[in-house]
């Protein structure tokens, strides 16, 4: 195979920009020969052929103990496996590593002539330049570049490329895996050096390896799998792929991994091993040497960081998330100043993520365009971002230019990146980077901008149609719970309702305050068994039966008993769990029933907080003949009633009584005068793999206790008379003016003369006064509900009593009560 020797320019940029490139590599050169360690300064060196000769992969080789092969050293950039490049060359051979090294002059290697090559056999693709050169310091070896653009090395490229060859002047890291297998051989171990029995998984290491893991050594057990165990998970397969394979080619290994740390992110090391085999009784054995990576590895420039990116941004759900971890990729390892993610809506810009969030550390301009929380502007507004939107690439900025307009200007006064964000065919948004310092973009940066730009669009995009479809579902789901909650006298309450994010079926949570008579009010929250249409379904036919039940005025027992057999002879496999509380606001007394469900939570005036003790039954759907034991509940005006599902409580990392302990702690310091902000304040650590429902009620106790009073009517021919009596001595002590009782006596006679005729069993008297308000009920254990007559003739003998009523009443109705009903009539008292 015939190379191309360095025998001339090619046309690059203007003569002055290549030579400040040259100049600024020999200073960076320069700076790294007299600042990183020795065993540091290889890939130092190699990362600047990336910085400034636009390298995409570069090498170095040294030769081995034998001197027959030219072993891989050290490398940076892109992955060798993308390009064919080998561990490995015969120092005889002909490729170009090996001409290099022989003839010691640079070979250049164009797209066409490497094509045609018996080498392109190995690569997936050879639409790149190649360039070999000799390295003449202490190791001696060879370097190797790889470029993948599409005119190859120019002649500056040329000249930093042999600067950077005539700068390997430090021993090959090939030597120091020997130095470490001499040492082994010996019993003796170098700093920095390693060797592990590979029969038994003992390892033998300095002090200086394991302050590398964050061990002291009387912390360490001598088992590879303690400092395997401290491995980043990602990168463990691959360590172990190493540490373990006894059957590993003799010969060199290395690769970089990453430990965890106490506080901050996870440390690099680089691992360089050598497998000797056994014999004469000795186990085979991995030697080499741990170092010190993690000054060697710019973030800018870190693969993995894409992948981490790529990771996260698969596992992203919504919008914000996706926003979030493009924040988390970009704005450290490029110590931007500033980072803004905003989606394209048709021709407006609505920004997700601004980091920081602070309204100060964004331009006067946006701040002007502030709205609730994120700023909403036009992109006609920004020519020159809607012109990188228009060609679809990544437009960089750097200090000091001029065509800027101020809304982006100031965003990056330093340096700025505008990264539109592609995804199927269409621009999804755009990211902005913004530097407050002059900041030089390399072309690694360059690199980096660009493949996060093209994972961000398409996440964003798939994110974008999930928050869609998931904001549907939270709507159907919605139209399955009250619209708004009622007022109650002396009580405040609010909910939340939060679906779950992990997926797109309907939950099964529900809540329901539901207004009873006699300033009465019973409070439910529930949950169907899992995450379905059925569930959904289920959940609301099971609020529609609980409110039925309470509002015909039956005890909380006799309402979940109700609801458990209207369960049970369903034709599901599914069962719900509930508490139901009904709330006396007058007396400040409460019941409470529990159908496999948590029980209340109770906040008290002086802050304490307390799980209820409340008995509990099964679940509903479960048993059909169970017992729901009702619980007393007293409470003082102050009190906080929270009533909670189990995704707000129970995590994969702690039982749900740990759960409603933080749940309980979280009310506890929450001021309870304003609810809503309590509300939003409990969700704030909710996971949404699981939907939740959240329902607080803070008793006040009422301001204004009505007057009342009860008559049991006993079936005797004087039964009319005695109610007129009882009802008439009545209005007089609460002061009732004469004017106004002799209509509430008319109404008493027709209500109870009808309840006496028409029904069987018991009969009740009750009146109620309450701010110039009189009711009058009357409770019969007929369900029959009375019928006004649609026309009385002058013959007729009945039928007006319910006529006289409505004329008499400002409001009349009848209610169901326990089987059977009460009749009611509403007269404004005391002056009109």
């Amino acid at each position: 195979m015939s190379h191309k020797r360095c025998n001339g320019d090619v046309v690059g940029q203007g003569a002055a920009e290549r030579g400040s490139r040259t100049l600024r590599a020999e200073g960076a050169l320069k700076a790294i020969a007299a600042g990183p360690e020795p065993e540091e300064r290889p890939r130092r060196i190699l990362e600047q052929a990336l910085v400034f000769a636009g390298a995409s992969l570069a090498a170095l080789y040294t030769p081995g103990d034998d001197r027959e092969l030219l072993c891989l050293a050290e490398s940076a950039g892109a992955p060798r496996t993308l390009y064919g490049v080998r561990d490995s060359y015969p120092a005889a051979g002909g490729s170009p590593v090996a001409d290099a090294h022989r003839a010691g002059e640079a070979v250049w290697v164009g797209p066409e002539e490497f094509a045609g090559s018996a080498e392109s056999r190995h690569v997936p693709s050879s639409g790149f330049s190649l360039a070999t050169l000799p390295v003449r310091g202490d190791g001696g070896g060879c370097l190797l570049a790889l470029t993948e653009r599409p005119e190859g090395f120019d002649a500056e490229d040329r000249r930093c490329l042999e600067l950077i060859a005539e700068a390997m002047t430090c021993p090959a890291p090939a030597q120091a895996v020997a130095a470490a297998a001499a040492s082994a051989e010996a019993g003796e171990l170098q700093p920095g050096a390693f060797t592990l029995a590979m029969d038994t998984g003992r390892v033998e290491v300095g002090d200086d390896i394991l302050r590398l893991f964050g061990l002291a050594p009387d912390e360490f057990d001598g088992k590879v799998e303690t400092l395997l165990g401290l491995a980043v998970p990602e990168d463990l397969p691959s360590l172990m792929s190493v540490t373990e394979s006894d059957h590993m080619s003799i010969g060199d290994r290395e690769l970089e991994f990453r430990v965890e740390q106490p506080t901050g992110p996870p440390r690099w090391l680089r691992l360089s091993g050598r497998l000797l085999p056994g014999g004469d009784g000795r186990p085979t054995r991995l030697v080499g040497t741990v170092a010190d990576a993690s000054t060697l590895r710019p973030d800018v420039t870190d693969v993995a960081r894409v992948q981490r990116l790529a990771a996260a941004l698969a596992t992203a759900g919504t919008v914000r998330d996706v926003s979030q971890a493009v924040v988390a990729a970009l704005r450290r390892p490029l110590r931007a100043d500033r980072i803004a993610l905003a989606e394209l809506e048709n021709d407006r810009l609505v920004v997700t993520v601004l980091d920081p969030p602070e309204p100060e550390s964004w331009p006067e301009l946006w701040r002007l365009e502030w709205r609730t929380e994120w700023p909403d502007a036009p992109v006609r507004a920004m020519p020159t971002l809607a012109a990188a939107l228009r060609e679809g690439r990544a437009r960089i900025w750097p200090a000091g230019t001029g065509d800027l307009e101020p809304a982006l200007a100031d965003v990056g006064p330093g340096g700025l990146a505008v990264l539109p964000l592609p995804a199927g065919g269409r621009m999804a948004g755009a990211c902005l980077i913004g530097w407050d310092t002059p900041h030089d973009f390399g072309p690694d940066e360059r690199a980096l901008l660009t493949a996060s730009a093209g994972l961000a669009g398409q996440a964003l995009m798939r994110a974008h149609a999930f928050d869609a479809e998931h904001e549907l579902v939270g709507m159907l789901q919605r139209q399955l719970l009250p619209r708004r909650l009622p007022k109650l006298p002396g009580a405040v309450a609010v909910a939340r309702y939060l679906p779950s994010t992990a997926g797109l079926e309907l939950g099964g949570d529900w809540y329901d305050v539901i207004p009873l008579p006699d300033h009465h009010v019973a409070l439910v929250i529930g949950d169907v068994q899992g995450h379905s249409a059925g569930a959904a379904t289920l959940m609301g036919q099971m609020r529609t039966a609980l409110r039925a039940y309470a509002v015909e005025g039956h005890p909380p027992d006799v309402v979940v008993s109700h609801a458990n057999r209207l369960l049970t002879g369903m034709e599901t496999d599914l069962f719900a769990t509930c508490v139901y509380v009904e709330l006396d606001m007058e007396e400040g007394s409460a019941w409470c029933v529990r159908a496999g469900h948590l029980p209340p939570v109770l906040r008290h005036p002086d802050g304490s907080t307390e799980i209820a003790e409340v008995e509990g039954g099964p679940p509903l759907g479960v048993v059909t003949q169970a017992d729901f034991p009702m619980s007393p509940l007293r409470l003082r005006p102050g009190t906080l009633i929270a009533l909670t599902t189990d995704g707000l409580v129970e995590t994969p990392d702690a039982d749900i009584d740990e759960g409603m302990d933080r749940f309980a702690h979280a009310l506890a310091v929450s001021d309870p005068s304003h609810l809503g902000l309590v509300a939003d304040a409990l969700l704030g650590n909710a996971r949404r793999n699981d939907d939740v429902a959240l329902l607080l009620v803070r008793y006040d106790g009422m301001s204004l206790r009505p007057l009342r009073e009860s008559w049991s009517v006993w079936r005797l021919p004087e039964a009319v008379r005695h109610a007129r009596r009882f009802t008439r001595r009545t209005l007089r002590s609460w002061g009732v003016p004469d004017d106004d009782v002799d209509g509430v006596l008319l109404i008493v006679s027709e209500l109870v003369t009808n309840a006496l005729v028409h029904t069987d069993g018991k009969v009740r008297l009750d009146l109620t006064l309450i701010s110039g308000r009189l009711r009058v009920a009357v409770a019969d254990a007929s369900p029959r509900t009375p019928v006004k007559p649609t026309s009385i003739g002058w013959e007729a003998t009945g039928g007006r009593g319910i006529l006289l009523v409505e004329a008499m009443s400002a409001t009349w109705g009848t209610l169901p009560v326990s089987g059977g009903k009460q009749v009611w009539s509403e007269v404004p008292v005391g002056g009109r």
